[in-house]
């Protein structure tokens, strides 16, 4: 795995269209299929399993969705380098469609499940594509323009999801939570195919070898791993027969994914994506943003209904209001990074991220929905603040070949580090729990006798101080993001120029 560093000068090869404005359109698209894909799912879930039953293993209707999201990734990343995008783009909207047409017809849990792998599995290569298809459509001064509107679709989807699920399953009938993916999925997948010209290889060339070897290895090693985290203290325990022989299994083939990569000529996974610093450092920050975002996503709706009393609709807008200032945090970024450079633009965001999550717990106790909703909208503001510049950044250190994979192990390394995140602050919430009432609780059986009127007031006190720790625990990932961007990001990314004569300033 030789190190295929670009030269000085950027060879990018951006793609023609015939007109930009639909590929855009497309692209949004595609982004909110995947973006509410979960959200719009949630909500429908009591409709699902009172319908197909198997409420035992209902969570698997996100956990292998999420699983074959972010075992793709790496893989699809490399394709589109290889390949091109919009082949890629094209199977994985074909892909998703068909994992969700199947999801309508499913006839109990278990097809439900394995279909809705097969929609992660079209959702990882839109998820990847998309994004590197943002940088390839726009010069580095535009590109914030572009990556600013797929924040605001990931925001809104967010907002909307839930309530579309709700409607839905409600008014309608739960299965057209996925027919409702096949109207707007036909429309994304008709622009690219109609408008979405890549440049053609020349005759002649190196016929392009693909590592299907190692993508079985990443595959295989992945979907081991996150099953044991994903499953980890709650099909059984951390210290079970079950996680040791899966954690056992998963490091001995992480072991024969690094052998496989040092001998394959066309890696999945190369080696440069972790000896070059800024690539490197800029997978870490992101792994310890996904880990980070467990906290406010996973728990705060939790303390808002069970402490601060609050109805669902109510407790989702306090989590929903950091969706408002991301974006828009976002797009102004540009005007900081332009001045201050990429890596101290994050810095700031989330040194700032830091300090706000680090407030959390000294709010008042049960305090007012304002407290921890403002706490939620500075958030916002300070993650837009890190994650943009860093992945606008990063793909700017990078030619069109190396775009993809680059893109996609940024994407994978957050996926994961969300994985990691809902394992590891779980079990530090029910662990709290356990300390503070005694015995063997957790979180979902405490909600549940908070919900049902039976638990005494302790019991609210101890999920506070649950989830307070969970936010402590969140403040230490951002600290770990920044002590990574200080210690191993360079202080000017290495920017390629693609276009000279533009004068773009950013570094």
């Amino acid at each position: 795995m030789g190190d295929t560093r670009p030269a000085l000068r950027d060879t990018a090869r951006h793609p023609g269209t015939d007109r930009r404005g639909p590929v855009v359109a497309a692209l949004m698209l595609a982004m909110a299929l995947a973006a509410l894909d979960s959200t719009i799912v949630s909500t429908a879930v009591p409709q699902i399993v009172g319908d197909l039953g198997g409420f035992s293993v209902f969570s698997w209707l996100f956990s292998g969705c999420l699983l074959a999201v972010t075992v793709s990734l790496p893989v699809y990343g490399k394709l589109s380098d290889t390949f091109g995008r919009k082949p890629v783009l094209v199977v994985g909207a074909a892909l998703f469609l068909a994992g969700s047409l199947l999801c309508a017809t499913a006839w109990n849990m278990a097809a439900l499940i394995a279909f809705r792998i097969v929609q992660g599995l079209g959702g990882g290569a839109l998820q990847g594509t998309v994004q590197t298809l943002a940088a390839d459509l726009y010069p580095l001064k535009e590109r914030p323009r572009i990556q600013a509107r797929l924040s605001t679709v990931w925001a809104v989807s967010a907002v909307a999801g839930p309530g579309i699920g709700g409607v839905l399953a409600a008014y309608a009938d739960w299965r057209w939570i996925f027919l409702v993916n096949l109207p707007i999925g036909a429309v994304a997948l008709w622009l690219i195919v109609r408008y979405l010209h890549e440049p053609e290889r020349k005759p002649g060339g190196t016929r392009p070898r693909v590592d299907w070897a190692g993508a079985l290895a990443v595959f295989a090693c992945g979907g081991v791993l996150i099953t044991a985290l994903v499953q980890g203290g709650v099909a059984w325990p951390w210290l079970s027969a079950s996680s040791i022989a899966l954690f056992g299994t998963g490091l001995a083939l992480a072991a024969l994914v690094v052998l496989v990569e040092r001998r394959a000529a066309e890696p999945i996974i190369p080696g440069w994506v972790w000896r070059r610093r800024t690539i490197a450092a800029v997978n870490l920050a992101l792994g310890a943003l996904g880990l980070l975002m467990v906290a406010p996503s996973v728990f705060l709706p939790t303390y808002a209904q069970s402490v601060l009393g609050l109805a669902p609709v109510a407790a989702g807008f306090v989590l929903s209001v950091w969706t408002l200032s991301w974006p828009v945090s976002a797009a102004l970024s540009q005007h900081v990074y332009r001045r201050i450079g990429f890596r101290n633009t994050a810095l700031l965001g989330i040194g700032a991220a830091a300090l706000i999550l680090l407030a959390f717990p000294f709010l008042p106790y049960p305090g007012e929905a304002w407290q921890p909703a403002l706490l939620m909208l500075l958030l916002g503001a300070a993650l837009g603040l890190f994650q943009l510049p860093l992945i606008v950044g990063v793909q700017s250190t990078v030619g069109w070949a190396e775009r993809g994979t680059t893109t996609a192990s940024v994407l994978f390394c957050r996926q994961t580090g969300q994985t990691i995140g809902a394992s590891v602050f779980g079990a530090i919430a029910n662990g709290v729990l356990a300390a503070r009432l005694g015995g063997a609780s957790d979180l979902d059986s405490v909600t549940r006798a908070l919900d049902a009127g039976t638990a005494p007031e302790s019991t609210r006190r101890a999920i506070a101080d649950a989830v307070h720790a969970v936010y402590l625990g969140a403040a230490g990932a951002a600290a770990l993001a920044f002590l990574v961007l200080l210690v191993l990001a360079p202080r000017r990314f290495p920017v390629l120029k693609t276009q000279p004569a533009e004068g773009d300033t950013a570094r």
